[in-house]
Order: C-alpha cells, then sequence, then structure tokens
C-alpha cells in the first residue's frame, strides 16, 4: 500500500525506524507514534518506500 502524502511517508519511516530499534520510541509523536503500534514491519516498510516525488506534502481534506 503506497503512502497517499509525503507527511505520512515520513512518519512510516520514523515508526518503522522505531519498530526496527535504530531510534526510541519515546522520541515518536503524533501519527508516527500510533503507527508504530498499529502496524507490522512489513506494512510501515511498505509505506516508508513509498517515492514521495510526486505525492502532495499532506493529504487535503474533504
Amino acid at each position: 500500500m503506497p503512502a497517499k502524502s509525503q507527511a505520512q511517508q515520513k512518519a512510516a519511516g520514523a515508526a518503522l525506524a522505531a519498530k526496527r530499534g535504530d531510534m526510541k520510541k519515546s522520541e515518536l509523536k503524533g501519527a508516527s507514534k500510533s503507527m508504530e503500534k498499529s502496524m507490522s514491519e512489513k506494512e510501515l516498510k511498505d509505506l516508508a518506500e513509498t517515492d514521495h516525488k510526486n505525492l502532495p506534502e499532506k493529504k487535503k481534506s474533504k
């Protein structure tokens, strides 16, 4: 599942780093904190690997 925005891709990357032990879980904030708890490493990897070149910075709300 690809990320829908650059912000989501970055949050997934931070959550993945914490899940792997590359950074402290206590350093996570907001979406990345909940993503780390609720998603598997594979799901986070899929989001984090999304090329953010053509993604919006943030997803537009309805």
